[in-house]
């Protein structure tokens, strides 16, 4: 690799990372589109599915501090071999379930390979690039999510209509095999990566400063009440869609532009931040705007104002929803490289985070499944995704007194 970040063969490493957390993604978000069709073949209910499309976060909301500290000890690259394998391993025995319990059980393991390959990119790539570029990498990096969950949502009702969801699985087992082989081609061995502390495998030690330091547990609350609200929101468009009555077709792309808006939050955090903005501006923009959004998009008024309210407004607010929203994972995962306590933390910090994302993830469409049961209408839910609006504004004001406090420090 030369200075530029380069490897031998020209092409820049960290754009392979990259399309490993897309393979990654895609897996998580395969179940979105897919989820007629399993419950027509299991049987389960709204909440069930609820449940099942937030199953494959039951490993993050477990493991990911303890796989960011496998990653932080073996490597970064070892570590998204190992998820990548395991992610095709576990897509293609799912294609063989009989089961509910069966197609749960992959879905965690599907949890497990996420980890494996998510938790130590953001590490590897600040490895990867020059501390100028490190900011925009972080923010293309974020973009993972919505650009897996887009491709999902817009290849996979076609093909699952075509062909069934088990071809599906089988496609995606396939690109994450062959990403696992071009990142083993591309990206430098992890001996071959600054090694930092020798005393980098001392778990404990480095258990002891994550948890004991303020900052991995804001990012990681901040991710949390944001991946709550928007997997709630875009995992569930399909059936709200179909509810009311939307072709097949059309939902698919409503729901897959949905997602893809997301990617320009992604992006414009990480421009946002190489020119100075302060990252708890974006952050109070993007809740603040998430929340809003929300309320205009399902919200039914007792005056009847939000009945007048024209459909391709309300789909225009969840657009807004998921753009603006996308400044707050850009901005969280610059966040979490920056407060990791050492060097030696920044995997095991974004494990961190990813658990808080995971337990959002989790927590999110179950809740806002079962409200829309209860109400009967999907007129309740804003009242949900709100909350976590507001727990992410003041999780955003300690987030910029961390900040002041640590700029205070380093100008005196």
């Amino acid at each position: 690799m030369n200075r530029d970040g380069l490897s031998k063969t020209g092409f820049d490493p960290a754009w392979v990372v990259i399309l490993c957390g897309v393979s990654a993604a895609l897996h998580v978000a395969k179940l979105i589109p897919a989820l007629p069709a399993l419950q027509e073949a299991f049987g389960f209910s709204l909440v069930a599915a609820g449940f099942l499309l937030s199953t494959v976060q039951v490993a993050g909301m477990g493991l990911g501090l303890f796989i960011g500290l496998a990653a932080d000890s073996l490597g970064a690259r070892k570590s998204m071999l190992a998820g990548l394998l395991t992610l095709a391993v576990a897509g293609v025995s799912g294609t063989w379930v009989q089961g509910m319990a069966w197609l749960l059980a992959l879905r965690s393991l599907e949890g497990v390979g996420m980890l494996l390959v998510c938790t130590p990119a953001p590490h590897l790539i600040r490895q990867l690039v020059p501390p100028e570029r490190l900011a925009r990498r972080l923010g293309l990096w974020s973009a993972y999510m919505p650009f897996g969950t887009a491709l999902a949502l817009l290849a996979g009702p076609g093909l699952i209509l075509a062909a069934g969801w088990q071809v599906l699985w089988w496609l995606l087992s396939l690109f994450s095999a062959l990403m696992a082989v071009w990142l083993w081609r591309v990206a430098p061995t992890d001996g071959a990566l600054p090694s930092g502390n020798p005393n980098a495998a001392m778990w404990s030690l480095r258990l002891r400063q994550t948890l004991t330091s303020s900052g991995p547990w804001l990012v990681a609350l901040c991710f949390a009440v944001y991946s709550a609200q928007w997997l709630a929101v875009i995992g569930f468009l399909p059936v709200v869609y179909a509810q009311a009555g939307v072709a097949v077709g059309a939902t698919a792309w409503l729901t897959g532009l949905a997602a893809a808006v997301n990617i320009v939050g992604n992006v414009a955090s990480g421009r946002y931040l190489s020119r100075g903005v302060r990252p708890q501006t974006l952050l109070f923009t993007g809740y603040t705007v998430m929340g809003i959004a929300a309320m205009l998009a399902f919200s039914q008024s007792a005056t009847g104002v939000a009945h007048a309210v024209p459909p391709s407004v309300r789909y225009a607010a969840i657009l807004l929803f998921s753009m603006v929203g996308g400044l707050v994972p850009g901005t969280l995962f610059a966040l979490a490289v920056r407060f990791a306590p050492s060097h030696d933390t920044a995997s095991t910090t974004v494990g961190w985070m990813q658990q808080g994302s995971a337990l959002g993830q989790f927590v999110g469409p179950p809740l806002v499944a079962w409200v829309a049961s209860r109400a009967g209408d999907w007129s309740q839910t804003w009242q949900v995704t709100g909350l976590f609006s507001l727990a992410g504004l003041l999780l955003t004001w300690r987030v910029g007194r961390r900040l002041a406090k640590a700029d205070t420090v380093f100008t005196n």
